[in-house]
């Protein structure tokens, strides 16, 4: 009987070992698979959750699966994931098709999902390097359509509205983000430590809530191999009820962060490459979903960079100890301290606009 090796992914470690005849059994069960011999291969983009290419035939699936071994109570979610992706089929926000969710271990050891596989681009570069202005200009328009999509769904109306906690998301996160920092800490960040302590005393008045989803970015999207259309939304793990300017400006932080430093387009000559500013970008969005961000979009985005700086922290602290095995963790940690100090200078300067 054939065994499946999973990969190793950072603090998780090893993901252990399923048998590939136990999956194809229940796969044959479930009507989702008929004929041909069943093969496995893992799929790599920085999931925390183990994701492998399915292929029976002509078929091809997706398998994704919760890591085995004790594990934070809201980490790796999967049943999550499927929920919520479950939920936005016959919405206008692109989601792969499902086929079944399991939290039956005795199948692959964990409780998994399978879905349809996507063939389509998945692009990292938000400089789109290769199109045209037009091209990119496109692409740009078909990010700001998703998302407006999302946050336009009515959590209820699609069974929804008990997938978070409503209201206070800003207080519960700088909290839950604080700790993580607090809890993870390497080095002595001023930054960070001075927007712990700023941010919860400068939340915005009002709530707004929304479906968010938590990690919303280029390469999250699978376009269309040659159209600049989304056929997909992935990596659902962080998904909840909350603010949705919080999950707008988070999207919008690669224009605050240099090409130079990571992951960003700031600094990069924008018109020439027909990627639109950011406070067009963001009139875009204001103008197709009718909510309203500008006035406090600097703290929108000090949250968001306060955010990914601990985040980083965490892989610095898992680089430390020796529990990841991504081989650019400890290079890819050092990158909270410069995301906290850019995040410290937009508090200051939302805080000097107030005066």
């Amino acid at each position: 009987m054939s065994e499946v090796q999973t990969q190793s992914a950072g603090a998780d470690g090893t993901y252990g070992q399923f048998k590939l005849e136990v999956l194809e059994d229940w796969l044959r069960t479930q009507g989702i698979v008929e004929r041909g011999t069943l093969s496995c291969q893992p799929l790599t983009g920085g999931q925390s959750n183990p994701t492998f290419l399915l292929t029976s035939g002509s078929q091809q699936l997706v398998l994704r699966k919760k890591p085995p071994g004790v594990l934070m109570a809201s980490a790796h979610a999967v049943d999550r994931e499927y929920r919520v992706m479950n939920a936005l089929q016959n919405s206008d926000v692109p989601v792969p098709k499902l086929f079944a969710f399991s939290d039956d271990i005795e199948v692959v050891g964990t409780p998994f999902y399978i879905m349809e596989f996507l063939k389509g681009r998945v692009i990292v570069d938000q400089s789109l390097p290769g199109m045209s202005q037009a091209e990119r200009g496109a692409v740009y328009d078909e990010m700001n359509r998703v998302i407006a999509a999302l946050h336009q769904v009515d959590p209820s109306a699609v069974g929804l509205e008990t997938f978070g906690k409503p209201g206070n998301y800003f207080q519960r996160q700088i909290a839950r983000w604080s700790r993580q920092y607090l809890e993870a800490n390497t080095e002595n960040i001023e930054s960070l430590h001075a927007l712990i302590e700023w941010l919860p005393q400068n939340i915005p008045e009002g709530d707004q809530t929304s479906i968010v989803h938590g990690d919303y970015r280029l390469d999250n999207l699978v376009l269309h191999p040659t159209e600049p259309r989304a056929i997909g939304l992935l990596d659902w793990e962080l998904a909840t009820l909350g603010h949705p300017m919080a999950d707008f400006a988070y999207h919008c932080m690669s224009w605050h962060i240099p090409a130079t430093l990571w992951r960003g387009i700031a600094g990069l000559d924008l018109a020439t490459l027909g990627i639109p500013s950011e406070s067009d970008y963001v009139k875009r969005y204001t103008a197709a979903t009718g909510l309203k961000g500008e006035e406090h979009w600097d703290f929108y985005i000090a949250y968001n960079l306060f955010r990914m700086a601990a985040i980083l922290q965490g892989i610095a602290k898992r680089a430390e100890d020796g529990t990841s095995s991504a081989p650019d963790a400890k290079e890819t940690g050092s990158k909270a301290r410069p995301l906290a100090d850019i995040g410290w200078k937009y508090a200051q300067r939302y805080a000097s606009a107030r005066r």
